[in-house]
């Protein structure tokens, strides 16, 4: 499938009125000449669904007609400006699919249907530099608009924009022309927008009167709830989750790893806290979290040993490691990655993992009931620092294997590994239920757990590595090649694995301390 053309838009929006006249815009910084005039008649309509899920997110989606860049734009916020993708105009009651499942963690399966209609008479000026080339276009705008909306009614104003072109944007020169052209136009009659948007102006008054999606809805809860504080955790992470999605069906760098790791910390909370509410929507929601944490771990493990090898292999010096192993080395893992991100694309599109976040979203709306037996906030304290504890006695539990076991050469190295192993899960659900109570007194224990956590994920890494170097080194002996280079890439993770737990008891001490203070 084609992916839609796409950059980053920076501009700034003015509003101004009918008289004022536009400066000369060869007074700005980096500007010598006014490449070209041109007048447009675009007509726009812009899409959404019927609770304005993209609005309420700062997306635009619209499909316009009339000017050089006719076609289907979306625009999604990103950093000091906007991430705009671009699609041919094609069926125009048919929104490209394409555009959808860049938003598809959003919308879901809610149809988009047309919201407003956006006219503009615009005046667009090339401004170039002392080369003649393109550094920014401004756009005089004289805009008349309606929202298609229940209850909504028309309006019609003038804008002014200056966007960067492609070649300036991002840069300091961009950032600078930026700046001083704001506070030219307004000193030459402009005035600070009150809307962030052409569609928001649009809309108006109709856009308060559309109906709520459910996590922005206000849950019914007793003021001394408990849940006021779980609700503002799952509502942080459902935000990450989902505006998170785009970035890992991009396949933007640690877009996998950091999704994985609102997953994670969205099942321990919820695991913290199951069993002190009715109804099992906890424990349903978190087994379905479980398993798109296991599908994006496949892939961010076979990101972290990609990465890995790639460090190996451009810094091996000893001229030991042949061409042919070193391109397969890559090759190999970079196909491994690539399949292992297919698998998360697929089931970002799936129904079940729509249907999972519409269950985070009704559990914000409509949380459960707290049991009637410790409906008392003293007693919920109580309970989550039992689980604290039962956490902590579990890593103390898991540790004094590895204490006993690990340098046991007669067990096999993968069982005194998967004791390192289960140590770091027992550290990160002690870290998470920790951090779940909100006390204070516990952030020392928090700090504590989340060091470990890190020094045993980089062991675990080199140990990842290994076992995938073992399957790779199979393959390649039954293509009769050389695995000499194999062997030494492995050698080399399992001294950077030994290499990584020597702070190990260190850190383990440091848990105990925090957690003897604690509890």
């Amino acid at each position: 499938m084609a992916a839609p053309h796409e950059f980053v838009e920076i501009e700034i929006k003015l509003a101004v009125d009918d008289s004022t006249a536009v400066p000369d815009l060869r007074q700005l910084p980096g500007v010598s000449a006014l490449a070209n005039t041109s007048h447009q008649q675009l007509s726009a309509i812009y899409y959404d669904t019927a609770d304005l899920r993209l609005t309420r997110e700062k997306i635009t989606l619209r499909r316009r007609t009339g000017g050089p860049d006719d076609g289907w734009h979306m625009k999604i916020p990103a950093g000091q400006g906007r991430t705009e993708l671009r699609w041919p105009l094609g069926d125009p009651n048919t929104v490209p699919q394409e555009l959808v499942d860049a938003v598809r963690a959003i919308v879901r399966h809610h149809p988009l249907q047309p919201i407003a209609q956006v006219d503009n008479h615009r005046v667009e000026t090339i401004l170039a530099d002392a080369d003649g080339q393109p550094v920014a276009e401004f756009c005089d705008d004289h805009v008349s608009a309606r929202s298609l909306l229940p209850g909504g009614s028309s309006t019609s104003w003038r804008e002014w924009e200056l966007e960067l072109t492609e070649q300036v944007a991002g840069t300091d020169a961009g950032a600078s022309l930026l700046r001083q052209a704001e506070r030219y136009l307004l000193a030459s009659g402009a005035r600070p927008s009150a809307s962030p948007s052409k569609l928001t102006s649009a809309l108006g008054d109709s856009l308060g009167k559309a109906p709520l999606p459910p996590h922005l809805r206000e849950a019914h809860l007793p003021a001394d709830s408990p849940l006021h504080t779980l609700l503002k955790s799952v509502r942080e992470l459902r935000d990450a989750i989902v505006h998170g999605d785009r970035a890992v069906r991009a396949n933007q760098p640690d877009s996998v790893h950091q999704q994985r790791v609102a997953i994670r910390k969205l099942r321990s909370i919820l695991h913290t806290f199951d069993g002190l509410v009715e109804g099992d929507a906890f424990s349903k929601i978190e087994k379905e979290l479980k398993h798109v944490a296991g599908v994006l771990g496949v892939a961010r493990d076979a990101e972290v040993v990609h990465a890995r090898w790639l460090q190996l292999l451009d810094t091996d010096d000893s001229d030991l490691i042949g061409e042919v192993a070193a391109t397969h080395l890559r090759e190999d893992m970079h196909r491994a990655y690539t399949l292992a991100h297919q698998d998360v694309v697929e089931l970002c599109n799936s129904d079940a993992y729509l249907a999972l976040l519409d269950a985070i979203d009704e559990l914000i709306a409509n949380p459960p009931s707290v049991h009637e037996d410790i409906e008392d906030s003293g007693k919920v304290d109580e309970i989550l620092t039992r689980h604290v504890r039962k956490a902590y006695k579990k890593l103390k539990k898991r540790h004094a294997k590895v204490d006993d076991r690990y340098h046991d050469t007669s067990l096999p190295r993968t069982k005194r590994e998967a004791y390192v192993h289960d140590v770091r899960k027992a550290a990160k659900r002690l870290r998470y239920a920790a951090a779940a109570t909100g006390d204070p007194k516990l952030k020392r224990l928090v700090k504590a757990c989340k060091r470990l956590q890190s020094m045993l994920g980089d062991f675990e890494d080199c140990a990842t590595s290994r076992e995938e170097l073992l399957v790779l080194a199979d393959i390649a002996r039954q293509r009769d090649e050389d695995v000499f280079a194999y062997g030494m890439c492995f050698q080399r993770e399992l001294r950077d694995g030994e290499k990584a737990l020597r702070g190990y008891f260190g850190a383990v001490r440091e848990v105990k301390k925090a957690a003897q203070r604690a509890l």
